[in-house]
């Protein structure tokens, strides 16, 4: 039977990829909604740690990765990945604590857009991520006064979830199941543990609770999401997708905070989801390449 991360229809595949993708973006934003209650005691290196961790902790307990017999070429694309991981979320919970949680959103989806772009073989595959963005604008309704700072922790989210999903596809065809993706987890914590463990002596029960719930669905969870999706998908493809996470940003900021949607927003979202459904049903059209099993790599 074939593996639907490696071969089957193109469409299955994407359509596939496109749901895990869209749990994904719930559980990222969920999380940094939770995880934003943290920030005014802790800080947001040190939330963004403490959950890397966590999740690190989970994933080599459930997937038991090998640490032996990788190339040199698989040890520096885990690296690159886990640092882009880390980066990525020390740098957007730096963002939410300066933005609304859609705002953040936007200027993280700036970095897969960039992507979705670059991969364009024609103008008119180039249009799908650019109505994506168009979208992503009306979403958050730019305007009023500028927080300089949160915007500069929003433009290096950016450019380490650019990296993040070059090279998640990269890891995936690498390594069977998710080896990969725990190694790289466990890689981010490591490279976080310079603000995690000092601000541990300082969280409490419920502050671990928190932590916990955070890391495993907005890291462990979303990030496997993530990993199988590019698998199934492409990088292009989910790079699109990812303009669903402001939409959903801006819908769980509205059922928190009980704001409305304005007219701008509701056509911005309509937008978003034409352009991330565009991309999967064009995938049928996408050359896939087949995903190395365990016994093909060197």
């Amino acid at each position: 039977m074939n593996d639907l991360t490696g071969a089957g229809p193109a469409r299955t595949r994407a359509f596939l990829g496109a749901g895990l993708v869209l749990v994904s973006c719930l559980s990222v934003q969920a999380s940094a909604a939770l995880a934003s209650t943290l920030f005014d005691r802790l800080g947001a290196p040190a939330v963004a740690g403490l959950r890397q961790l966590c999740a690190a902790l989970v994933l080599m307990v459930l997937v038991r990765p090998r640490v032996r017999g990788h190339t040199r070429q698989e040890w520096a694309g885990m690296v690159v990945y886990g640092a882009a991981m880390a980066v990525m979320n020390v740098a957007y919970y730096g963002a939410v604590g300066h933005l609304p949680l859609g705002v953040a959103a936007t200027l993280l989806f700036l970095g897969p857009f960039v992507v979705a772009v670059a991969s364009a073989r024609t103008w008119r595959e180039a249009l799908l991520p650019a109505v994506g963005l168009v979208g992503v604008v009306l979403v958050t309704e730019p305007g009023g006064t500028v927080a300089w700072a949160g915007i500069a922790f929003g433009l290096l989210s950016a450019l380490a979830l650019a990296c993040y999903t070059v090279f998640a596809q990269r890891v995936g065809r690498a390594s069977s199941g998710l080896e990969g993706l725990a190694v790289s987890v466990g890689i981010s914590a490591m490279l976080l543990l310079p603000f995690s463990l000092p601000a541990a002596p300082s969280v409490n029960g419920s502050d671990w609770g928190l932590v916990a719930v955070s890391g495993v669905v907005g890291v462990a969870l979303a990030f496997t999401l993530d990993f199988r999706a590019v698998k199934m998908a492409g990088a292009r493809v989910v790079a699109t997708l990812f303009s669903l996470d402001p939409l959903m940003g801006a819908l769980i900021g509205a059922l928190a905070l009980a704001e409305s949607l304005s007219a701008p927003v509701l056509v911005g979202m309509g937008l978003i989801v034409s352009a991330g459904a565009a991309a999967t049903w064009r995938a049928e059209r996408l050359p896939v390449s087949p995903m190395p099993s365990s016994t093909d790599r060197s």
